[in-house]
């Protein structure tokens, strides 16, 4: 590969990378992420700009959900699924993390339970009589 593809000396910039790892549909996705405050490079809040190559640990907030990568190797252009896992490692403690917060959101309720019907005439009434409404 050229250096003018693989970026200089084996770097590329952090929202790219994010996009060709498929952790965004788009760069533009990647880079909102990256100025909110979701991403950050070594321990530190990074800008779009900043430079990753192989061995940065990058930690990634989606939602409710928190990636702790390592990277393994860096992209210019997004590939397939197999060649996007093959750009960084997940720790062992953020998969941890990650899972137990994914089996949290599985176990919340989805919905409002209103129990075996909604409240009745005589049900309502007596909810106004609780609440001091007559």
């Amino acid at each position: 590969m050229h250096e003018d593809e693989q970026g200089s000396a084996g770097k590329v910039r952090l929202d790219k990378w994010l996009w060709a790892a498929r952790f965004f549909k788009t760069r533009a996705l990647a880079a909102e992420a990256i100025d909110g405050g979701k991403v950050e490079v070594n321990g530190d809040r990074a800008k779009r700009a900043k430079l990753v190559h192989a061995g940065d640990e990058i930690r990634l907030r989606q939602g409710p959900v928190e990636w702790q990568l390592r990277v393994l190797d860096v992209a210019e252009r997004r590939g397939s699924a197999e060649i996007a896992q093959r750009l960084y490692e997940e720790t062992a403690d953020g998969l941890r993390k990650r899972l137990a917060a994914q089996q949290q959101l599985r176990d919340m309720p989805t919905a409002f339970a209103f129990g075996d019907s909604k409240p009745g005439k005589r049900d309502r009434r007596e909810l106004r009589r609780l609440k001091g409404d007559g």
